[in-house]
């Protein structure tokens, strides 16, 4: 007896295209065009020096980025300089050109609890800013790039019962 494609049965397909990310009955969402914001995630690949501070504390970290998961992603890998290094993280940003957002996903080495979770947020220009809405309190991360420079400002900043946002990090992001 041939087999009988049922409404459950293209269910299950579905759902296994969407989890391996086939575009097959998934959704599949259409690459970046030239004219649209993603290509300034492409400004963060390759190798860099991170310096400035965390709550006040000099750090200094390394940073490579490179496109991830056939190019939906863009994948950066973070690593205090110290030895042995006291922090680390693997951050993956994408941009959703339906709903124009940023999305992110901070794994870090404070463990997978606060992987959750993911940060939202939009491209304007040169910058990208994407919040997480943790439990505690939102927390906010403005990248500016400066293409003359051809380098980056991340600023981090935790926001506050009423409504103001306080420093909690700042790097200037150069090219190795």
């Amino acid at each position: 007896m041939p087999f009988m494609q049922t409404p459950l049965h293209l269910f299950t397909r579905a759902a296994v295209c969407a989890a391996l990310g086939l575009p097959a009955l998934a959704g599949a969402q259409a690459p970046a065009t030239a004219d649209s914001p993603a290509p300034l995630l492409r400004q963060l690949d390759g190798s860099w020096r991170m310096s400035g501070d965390v709550r006040g504390k000099p750090v200094a970290y390394r940073m490579t980025a490179e496109p991830a998961l056939q190019g939906t992603f863009t994948a950066l890998r973070m690593k205090d300089v110290q030895v042995p290094a006291r922090y680390e993280a693997v951050v993956y940003i994408g941009y959703d050109a339906a709903s124009k957002t940023v999305i992110a996903h901070w794994m870090d080495s404070f463990g997978p609890k606060s992987s959750i979770p993911h940060g939202t947020g939009k491209i304007d220009g040169n910058t990208i800013q994407f919040i997480f809405p943790y439990a505690s309190g939102p927390f906010r991360n403005t990248w500016r790039y400066d293409p003359a420079a051809a380098s980056w400002q991340f600023v981090l900043e935790a926001g506050q019962p009423d409504g103001t946002w306080k420093h909690f990090a700042r790097y200037e992001v150069k090219r190795d």
